[in-house]
């Protein structure tokens, strides 16, 4: 199994910092693709950064140049620097591990999701 433990949410006022951090515990060496998505409320959940094997990282165009996702792997964690928040970016931030992309043995122990992180900014 991989359990995925968020934290780092909080209140911040427009144009301010947070950082999201994702714990991964349980089989960390199955994260080969991981994900930040966040889900404002009343709306749906879209996927906000990608952080891939090789360093290889995708934005949604919502927060390029604002956001960046890293990892630490002596840690176990992958980051979410979010910085120039804006209002809209209100949301529950979640950390996912897909089925896509993992080896073969690491399959049964995915698809996981973390339980979230509320990240809410004012104007």
């Amino acid at each position: 199994q991989v359990r995925l433990e968020e934290s780092g949410g909080g209140s911040v006022q427009a144009g301010g910092s947070l950082e999201l951090s994702c714990v991964i515990s349980g089989n960390p060496v199955c994260a080969h693709i991981v994900h930040w998505y966040r889900q404002p409320q009343g709306k749906e959940r879209v996927m906000v950064a990608t952080l891939a094997d090789g360093g290889n990282t995708n934005y949604a165009d919502s927060v390029k140049g604002r956001f960046t996702i890293s990892r630490d792997n002596a840690k176990n964690t992958v980051l979410l620097q979010m910085n120039s928040l804006k209002a809209e970016d209100s949301a529950v931030y979640y950390c996912h591990v897909p089925r896509e992309g993992s080896s073969w043995w690491c399959r049964s122990a995915l698809p996981s999701w973390g339980k979230g992180a509320l990240v809410a900014v004012s104007s």
